[in-house]
């Protein structure tokens, strides 16, 4: 198993999913809103990602960016310390996504996956069935704002 519907990156405009592939908030950057939409703290969220980085095989890749692939970014992002790390601890990229959604629902709660509540705004906003939101969702990847602009685009 896999994760499916995984969400962009926050800096990307993702879902606050996304802050499973997140560095630790050394700087200001979107990270900071999806922090407080959460309701977490900074401290809360480094102790939440090093705990996890603990129990897991995250924990492993001293020599990525930040000590750890609790850190970092989804695969679809080319990433050599990543990928490398990966390669020398014998983890496949669906295990790793596997491992980086366990971390979102210990961040964001089961509830995180946010697919039929960005479907019903789709809904609203552009006067379409759910049906028709869910697969403009699954087409950008349950990227919100990318399902926004390309609606916009179709409705010019």
């Amino acid at each position: 198993m896999t994760w499916e519907n995984a969400p962009s990156h926050v800096c990307r405009g993702g879902d606050k999913r996304g802050l499973a592939f997140c560095c630790p908030p050394v700087k200001p950057c979107p990270i900071m809103e999806k922090l407080d939409e959460v309701g977490l703290t900074p401290e809360e969220y480094i102790e939440i990602k090093n705990k996890f980085a603990k129990e897991t095989r995250l924990g492993e890749g001293a020599g990525t960016c930040f000590g750890s692939l609790v850190w970092c970014c989804k695969p679809s992002k080319p990433c050599p310390l990543r990928d490398m790390t990966l390669k020398n601890i014998n983890m496949t990229h669906d295990e790793y996504l596997d491992l980086k959604k366990q971390l979102s629902e210990e961040l964001v709660g089961k509830e995180g996956n946010s697919i039929d509540d960005n479907a019903v705004v789709l809904t609203k906003v552009f006067d379409i069935t759910k049906t028709e939101a869910l697969k403009v969702l699954d087409d950008c990847n349950n990227d919100l704002r990318t399902a926004v602009k390309l609606l916009k685009t179709k409705t010019l």
